[in-house]
């Protein structure tokens, strides 16, 4: 074993869980922090007993593995953040919206705006570990700017608790954590309520839609975003390219929502699958409204690109895998380079997924592969795509074998 390589996953981890090298030292058993600091350095001694590593594998919550493998740490948000940041949304002010007890200034709204979009440009850059530790922060300081400022500095306060619930929600759905979704997303849509900002209504109502769908409530979620959409449609064709962006992404979470109840062994599913198409060439018409891919605007990647990724997952989820591939080989290279990479991402474990319906397994991992190369995070950490992994390793992928092999050693996977 490569001691200084274990004690900087020690280290790595103990920074993870917000623990300083007294604190750490402490929980192990009563170790000094030059304990601490000879262990992160590698220096105890040649070959760390294993006893040693299994208290701080204990004391971190992390399995043991990910202090001995090789390679770096893979960047995921874990079971103990997700925690972390429920117990955050169930804090009395934070349920309630009122103000705490701590004596501290609000941020200002320009700071917590910033703070924010941090927050979205890592998410869609795929950084999730980050979001561990800066989401449950950011709850707390968009709740308490919420409830001291007055005025226009409390919209924005709103706009911005908001925008933070939808994060939560938004990363919540990437690992599997539905109910918790849900929660955020609810929460999401009364904060941008009082917001009065028909934008930021119209994207906590597609959020929110997205975490219902996720929550096994589909019809339900593709209702409630096209009663948004006709709500808030005059107000958002009104204001440029985010109201156009968020109009449309309604329309696609629709679609979607639409796509998963169509799988449903009942007599409304036929009527679902038929209505994918029309929410979808509805979507594109409000992208060509935009006349451009939209520049990301208010973090949707909407436009005629995104349209067409939609289109690939729509056909996925109804389980059409040649014609997803068919669509994905119409979407130039230039124009799916210019979307965010965790969009990137996940666009190639949906073409991946369809490779496999169509029973083209190798490509299907060679598609995994080029989104492990775009964000190793989509790949290693989703539970969805992880769940492809091991679907290919019992079908079989003949000469892409050892390939998968791999793939499924860097997720973790059980050989």
């Amino acid at each position: 074993m490569d001691t200084r390589v274990i004690g900087r996953r020690i280290a790595y981890w103990r920074e993870r869980r917000r623990l300083t090298q007294v604190e750490f030292g402490r929980l192990m058993n009563g170790k000094s922090k030059r304990w601490v600091q000879a262990l992160e350095a590698g220096d105890r001694q040649a070959d760390p007993r294993l006893s040693v590593l299994e208290d701080a594998a204990r004391v971190l919550r992390v399995d043991l593995l990910a202090l001995l493998a090789d390679g770096p740490a893979v960047e995921c948000v874990d079971a103990v953040e997700l925690e972390r940041i429920r117990a955050t949304l169930q804090h009395h002010d934070v349920i309630t919206g009122t103000d705490d007890s701590d004596p501290a200034d609000p941020l200002p709204v320009g700071v917590l705006h910033a703070r924010v979009r941090y927050g979205w440009t890592s998410f869609q850059a795929s950084h999730f570990a980050s979001l561990g530790r800066l989401v449950p922060e950011l709850l707390i300081d968009a709740n308490r700017a919420a409830a001291r400022h007055q005025g226009a500095d409390r919209l924005a306060a709103y706009r911005s608790l908001s925008m933070t619930l939808q994060l939560t929600e938004a990363a919540s759905i990437k690992f599997g954590a539905g109910s918790l979704a849900t929660i955020a997303g609810h929460r999401a849509v009364t904060a941008a309520e009082r917001s009065g900002d028909p934008v930021i209504m119209a994207s906590a109502c597609r959020h929110l839609a997205d975490a219902m769908t996720n929550d096994g409530q589909p019809r339900a979620a593709a209702d409630f975003a096209l009663s948004a959409a006709g709500r808030l449609e005059s107000d958002l064709k009104a204001r440029g390219a985010e109201g156009l962006s968020t109009l449309g992404m309604l329309y696609l979470k629709a679609a979607m929502a639409r796509a998963v109840a169509a799988e449903r062994d009942d007599r409304l599913a036929a009527h679902d699958a038929r209505a994918v198409p029309e929410l979808l060439d509805q979507a594109a018409e409000h992208a060509g409204e935009l006349g451009s891919d939209g520049g990301n605007a208010l973090f949707t990647a909407f436009g005629e690109t995104n349209v067409k990724l939609y289109r690939v997952a729509a056909h996925v989820q109804l389980s059409q895998g040649a014609d997803a591939v068919a669509v994905a080989l119409d979407i130039t290279d230039d124009a799916r380079a210019a979307l965010p990479r965790e969009r990137r991402a996940h666009h190639l474990a949906d073409l991946a997924r369809a490779y496999t319906q169509a029973g083209q397994r190798e490509k299907a991992v060679d598609t995994l592969l080029d989104a492990e190369a775009e964000a190793k995070e989509e790949v290693h950490c989703r539970p969805r795509t992880r769940g492809l992994v091991e679907d290919l390793r019992l079908l079989g992928v003949g000469s892409a074998e050892e390939r998968l092999r791999a793939l499924a050693a860097r997720c973790g996977l059980p050989g």
